[in-house]
């Protein structure tokens, strides 16, 4: 208890708490949207692997790349969408978790 009385004390010790707490809350926040941004028809897919296409906000880089390919592989790219292949339908939530990331939708079958 004195310890953090005592960091209540000190601006710094109050600037590094709401610091903690706002991150802390900026996770929750992350956590909590994610399933909103997966699409149900990617959930309903049949079998345990799902092929997806990953909407960014802003035409994806290299890091956002490598960071989905983390999750699947990794077939292309067009404009906003990244094209990822043989997603577990456990990792769904991981990667539409990114703030960057504005849904996960099914990929369209190659002869459509």
């Amino acid at each position: 208890m004195k310890l953090l009385r005592a960091i209540f004390r000190t601006p710094r010790g109050r600037i590094v708490l709401a610091v903690l707490l706002l991150s802390l809350a900026w996770q929750g926040w992350l956590s909590a949207t994610a399933p909103g941004k997966v699409a149900p028809a990617v959930r309903a897919a049949e079998g345990r692997k799902v092929n997806v296409l990953v909407t960014l906000a802003f035409p994806p880089e290299r890091f956002h790349v490598l960071s989905f390919q983390k999750f699947g592989r990794v077939t292309g790219t067009q404009d906003n969408t990244v094209e990822l292949r043989g997603v577990n339908k456990a990792d769904l939530s991981s990667v539409a978790r990114p703030h960057w990331v504005t849904k996960v939708e099914p990929l369209p079958p190659e002869g459509a």
